[in-house]
């Protein structure tokens, strides 16, 4: 069967990483043990997790003339990923991602800076029109300027290609964006911003979800942690399992879930059994540090399969 075609149009940003002992409280000084600059990024991320896992995807991303941006058009020929869509921006910076990575729990906490991937501008929609209405599917995240991802969501929706709105980090959207996406994709703190209700349970799952479809979403995907993922279609309810394992960096976990979950839909997969699989990416990235470059291949999903 022939692999259906993703675009993802997202964020680019470098990852600072510093690992410590512990994190650090308020007004308090720690001492690191480590530091690291790569690539990361909610989109780029999520885009880097299905290429290594064997998708057909193209990156729209926006980086600054900078050092870097640089970084993230050395990463993307290293790893064979095209670089048309990578625009650059002449007035902001590339994004970056301030990471703190307890090095006991594997825990972090994020400052992301967006830079240029909050520039996309009209001249840009021009640009990536076409390969946007040649696309099958859409992955799209909230770390862009949201006019911008409006647009680019009502060019798919318009063209019949297949939306996935992972919405992180959870800002506010029009419910006129919301009604043109197929599947949704949010954490349980991001479904409970959206819809107002809690989701510590599966039950508040399914409350979560009654909500999106009501505003016209056909499929909720809520990643909840250790708990598993609560997924909900006209076929019905499901909580698929998480896969246990010994996380030591669980940065870029749910990307790496996003980027397994579209590549499983873009090979024929029904969203239970993409779930299992964007289960199977996420598991195996956080045994390793970082965030893109901790994305598994392919040959190893498989070895896990």
């Amino acid at each position: 069967m022939k692999k259906k075609k993703i675009v993802m149009f997202g964020s680019y940003v470098a990852d600072l990483t510093g690992i410590a002992e512990h994190l650090p409280k308020a007004a308090e000084t720690v001492f690191g043990d480590e530091f690291k600059i790569g690539p990361g990024g909610k989109g780029s991320n999520q885009a880097v997790a299905a290429h290594r896992a064997g998708a057909d995807i193209t990156i729209v991303t926006k980086i600054g003339r900078d050092v870097f941006g640089q970084l993230a058009t050395d990463f993307y020929r290293k790893e064979n990923i095209n670089t048309e869509y990578v625009l650059v921006d002449e007035e902001k910076g590339t994004g970056v991602a301030l990471i703190c990575v307890d090095q006991q729990t594997g825990q972090n906490q994020i400052l992301v800076i967006p830079g240029a991937c909050t520039n996309f501008t009209q001249s840009d929609i021009d640009k990536i029109r076409v390969v946007l209405q040649d696309a099958d599917i859409l992955l799209a995240q909230f770390e862009v300027n949201m006019e911008a991802l409006a647009q680019v969501i009502g060019i798919a929706e318009s063209a019949g290609v297949m939306v996935v709105l992972n919405p992180a980090p959870a800002r506010e959207i029009s419910l006129e964006t919301l009604q043109k996406v197929d599947i949704i994709t949010p954490n349980e703190v991001e479904a409970e911003a959206l819809t107002g209700v809690a989701v510590p349970d599966e039950a508040g799952a399914k409350a979560a979800a009654d909500v999106f479809h009501s505003w016209g979403i056909p499929s909720v995907i809520i990643t909840m942690g250790k708990q598993g993922v609560f997924v909900s279609t006209v076929e019905g309810t499901r909580m698929v399992p998480a896969r246990l394992v010994e996380a030591v960096d669980t940065t870029g976990a749910g990307d790496a879930f996003n980027g397994g979950f579209v590549t499983g839909i873009s090979e024929g997969m029904d969203l239970f059994a993409a779930a299992e699989f964007g289960n199977m990416v996420a598991s195996l990235s956080v045994q390793k540090f970082g965030t893109a470059p901790s994305m598994p291949l392919r040959e190893e999903i498989d070895k896990l399969v």
